[in-house]
């Protein structure tokens, strides 16, 4: 057992000493560079620690076992004892009665003897036969009493030296059991050691983990997830008719863009210029619900400053194009204006039961957008706002308010979601069966312009020196090679772009390529390319044809991969997605 302690000790020292020649504590100030090797070596010393402590959890499981087993073996032996001291007051007893009784018989025949001489025994006797035979009597009955004290005697020696012996065989398992105790308590000691060190080890981990996130979501940033006041501008670039000047080229496009929970505005929109009117829609996204009317006759706290709920706060929404008040999209701006209302309401705490609404909402994207000039302003969307006065959506399974999440484009696919007591419904928000849904999705005749996009630009609006997100072969192989790595889960650590236009530089093609030789060869060219997209609103797969053979990535894996290699701020929005060459 103590060579395995050795080996959890050296451990823990050489995992000491390397965690501090490589400053890998400081977390924060890490380069990509130095969160790999930190990555790798934490979990080296997490794995090395966890296999000696293993040998020791065993070791501490058998000396358990063993205490369970000499503890049995000490009742065993002291039910042995009970039995053998019960054994030796039976036969003292049994002693007693026959010593009583010779006791009794010396006595009376020595009396006989006293009173009646052998003599007059002898004359009294009707025949000398039966004088000999009352002395043959008498002489056996003493006889045999004898030889029971002696047979007794011996048993209840025997006994008591049996009993002795259980005694001493119960001291000795006591104090193997003591030893045994002693050993178990020390060895579950280091365990529980070192289960704590490879805890911490783990949330080092964990945290170069979220770092490199950090260092991702530089990349891709967040966007806004609803229209706005002003339709969302089309980008030629990022459709995929756009002419890249080379072939092959390969690009990624995502359907729709974040969150795809709740109404999808765009769909909202081909909904009403297909006749739909704002309940319709408003059950189509939210399921099992009603529009009711209640009291809105209130103020609502905001971080701009309190304000009038209808006829300031809800009519300076700034969420939906009013425009399309105009383009047969009247219906969607009563949707959206119950949509906003509602989701206003059950933020700062109105509920059904209780419409002392305490809370405060934020005037930005984090909640709904809120402008003044809007307020000022608001054009086709006061009429969607007068004729919705007061009404708001309810759950008809929770009779409460329904927090009613909204979004520009879902790309097709509505995702579920569960809130105050209701679940809406997921579903392909498509006029066709879902394996046509990219032609007849409700967002596609809404016009979204995030409704099959490549993405690549951030935020801020930086590209990279990029002006499109087609890619050439060498990179697209890349890609794929970064993926293989991915999905086999090899070392991620230097799965970002070479061109290190964010700040992060990661591993050069040809070391990516190296990597992805481990698991079944690099890819250098790819012929063709294949998506599956499966009937819950993802990407499956996606399948390579490629000078290695065919490739087939799973869409979740390729999604990470794609996002952490692509060049410059080329990105995906989006789990369902598909590529396109030409």
């Amino acid at each position: 057992m103590r060579k395995f302690v050795v080996t959890l000790l050296v451990c823990y020292l050489v995992a000491v000493g390397l965690v501090g020649a490589e400053e890998c504590d400081n977390i924060s100030s890490l380069s990509l560079d130095q969160i790999g090797p930190c990555i790798n070596k934490f979990s080296g010393f997490a794995d090395a620690i966890s296999r000696a402590n293993a040998t020791n959890s065993r070791e501490l499981a058998n000396l358990n076992t063993q205490i369970s087993n000499l503890k049995a073996q000490i009742n065993q032996l002291n039910s042995q004892i009970q039995k053998l001291q019960s054994d030796v007051f039976e036969r003292q007893v049994k002693i007693g009665v026959r010593e009583t009784l010779l006791a009794a018989r010396v006595k009376q025949d020595y009396i006989r003897k006293r009173e009646w001489s052998p003599l007059v025994a002898m004359f009294a006797a009707d025949t000398a036969q039966g004088l000999f035979a009352d002395l043959a009597y008498r002489e056996k009955l003493a006889r045999d009493d004898r030889e029971q004290i002696a047979s007794i005697s011996g048993e209840v020696k025997e006994l008591g030296v049996r009993s002795q012996e259980l005694g001493n065989q119960i001291k000795n398992l006591d104090a193997l059991k003591k030893r045994v105790d002693d050993q178990a308590t020390w060895l579950a000691g280091e365990v529980a050691k070192a289960n704590k060190y490879v805890a911490d080890l783990s949330g080092k981990i964990a945290s170069l983990t979220a770092r490199q996130q950090a260092l991702l979501a530089q990349k891709t940033g967040t966007y806004q997830t609803s229209v706005g006041d002003v339709p969302l501008a089309d980008d030629p670039a990022a459709r995929p008719d756009y002419n890249p000047g080379f072939s092959p080229a390969f690009a990624l496009f995502s359907f729709g863009a974040p969150h795809f929970k709740g109404m999808s505005q765009y769909g909202a929109f081909g909904r009403a210029k297909n006749g739909q009117n704002y309940e319709t829609i408003l059950r189509a996204y939210y399921g099992n619900v009603r529009v009711q009317d209640v009291n809105t006759s209130l103020s609502i706290r905001t971080t701009v400053g309190t304000m009038d709920f209808e006829n300031r706060y809800i009519i300076g929404i700034a969420e939906m194009p009013g425009s399309w008040g105009d383009e047969g999209g009247m219906e969607a701006l009563k949707a959206q204006a119950i949509a906003a209302r509602s989701y206003a309401l059950s933020y700062v705490g109105w509920r059904m039961g209780n419409q002392n609404a305490g809370g405060s909402i934020c005037v930005t994207e984090s909640c709904q957008v809120w402008k003044s000039s809007k307020a000022d302003n608001p054009g086709k969307w006061r009429e969607a706002v007068e004729a919705t006065r007061g009404k708001i959506v309810v759950s008809n399974v929770s009779n409460e308010i329904v927090n009613t999440w909204y979004a520009s484009t879902s790309g097709g696919y509505q995702e579920s979601y569960t809130s105050l007591g209701h679940t809406t419904p997921g579903f392909w928000d498509t006029t066709s069966d879902w394996t046509r849904w990219a032609d007849g999705a409700w967002e596609k005749s809404g016009g979204s312009p995030w409704f099959y996009k490549g993405w690549y630009k951030s935020r801020s609006g930086t590209n990279c020196g990029r002006g499109h997100p087609w890619l050439r072969e060498n990179e697209f192989a890349d890609i794929i090679n970064a993926a293989i790595v991915y999905a086999n889960g090899g070392d991620a650590s230097g799965i970002f772009p070479t061109d290190g236009c964010l700040g992060q530089a990661g591993w050069s093609t040809d070391r990516m390529a190296q990597e992805a030789e481990k698991y079944g060869g690099k890819v250098m060219s790819v012929s063709s390319v294949r998506v599956n997209h499966g009937s819950d609103g993802i990407t499956n797969q996606v399948i390579f044809s490629t000078n290695r053979g065919e490739v087939t990535i799973s869409g979740t894996n390729f999604y990470k991969a794609f996002n952490l290699r692509a060049p410059g701020a080329i990105h995906l929005t989006s789990g369902l997605f598909n590529i396109e060459r030409k």
